[in-house]
């Protein structure tokens, strides 16, 4: 995997291929409800167009979902991803998902893969986020888990209500990650500090977000204990490619503080590969000696 060393040459390979056309990237922003296949299930999300069309200041973008975001999902989840397939993300890995919207797919994707995964996004998105998770939250998912814990705990204990799929409101302009590792500290089954990956999907759309994005990634990265370097927090982006100036000035401040390196398309799905419209980059925090 080929690590970027230039942002201007990075977007300058991506913004020369052969983009398809694909508006905002909205899958239908008029539809209440969205019936999509995924992963060979069939869930039902609700999103809020009246929310979207709003003119709430804070934002109003994860009202709706996003089309990368069911693609995004799927790849992430799949036993031949390269996280899964070695073990960087595994049945003990506690995962952070920053802009999750309110449909909450790639957490239901993930969540049964690992030991918690948390949500986090605007207070906004948390009343349709928390009924999405709740309608396409099979027994299935959470058995596949945390059955085999909630069974050494004990024997007739109700892996229904605890799901590892939680919710935690996080503006990146006026909140402190702070609140995290309390949230993080009531998990009994795993013992590693910190957090082992963040996911953000389609999370950069303007310039105004890059330093805020950035900062909490990099306070994100920082939970984890100082001493180990042995498994930094891992980053993974996925964006669609809208506007050149935006990516370019997202990755130049990126990189200020992370090494990058862009997911190739060997280790892609073939909806997320070249030419799709649609960029897999990975992030690790610098060391203090670089």
């Amino acid at each position: 995997m080929r690590e970027v060393l230039d942002a201007a040459e990075e977007s300058f390979l991506l913004f020369t291929q052969s983009l398809p056309s694909q508006n905002l990237g909205f899958i239908d922003p008029k539809a209440s409800v969205l019936e999509l296949e995924f992963a060979g299930r069939n869930l039902s999300i609700a999103q809020s167009p009246t929310l979207l069309s709003s003119d709430r200041k804070a934002g109003t973008t994860g009202a709706v979902v996003w089309k990368i975001t069911p693609l995004f999902g799927e790849w992430i989840a799949s036993p031949e991803n390269l996280f899964l397939r070695n073990a960087v993300i595994h049945a003990n890995s506690i995962i952070v998902e920053l802009g999750c919207g309110v449909s909450g797919i790639v957490g239901l994707s993930l969540a049964p893969r690992v030991a918690r995964y948390l949500l986090t996004d605007q207070e906004y998105v948390s009343k349709l986020l928390k009924q999405n998770i709740e309608n396409n939250l099979t027994e299935v998912d959470v058995t596949k888990k945390r059955a085999p814990a909630a069974k050494k705990r004990s024997s007739g204990s109700n892996v229904r209500r605890t799901p590892n799929l939680e919710f935690l409101a996080l503006d990146w302009e006026t909140d402190s990650v702070q609140s995290v590792p309390a949230l993080l500290a009531n998990n009994k089954d795993t013992t590693k500090p910190g957090v082992d990956a963040l996911l953000a999907c389609d999370c950069i759309y303007n310039e105004s977000l890059i330093a805020p994005f950035v900062r909490t990634c990099e306070d994100l990265c920082h939970l984890a204990d100082p001493r180990s370097s042995e498994n930094p927090t891992i980053i993974v982006t996925a964006q669609q490619l809208r506007s050149p100036e935006v990516f370019e000035a997202w990755l130049i401040a990126f990189m200020e503080s992370f090494r990058v390196w862009r997911v190739p398309d060997a280790l892609l799905s073939d909806e997320l590969k070249e030419s799709s419209g649609f960029v897999v980059h990975i992030g690790i925090l610098q060391s203090s000696e670089q």
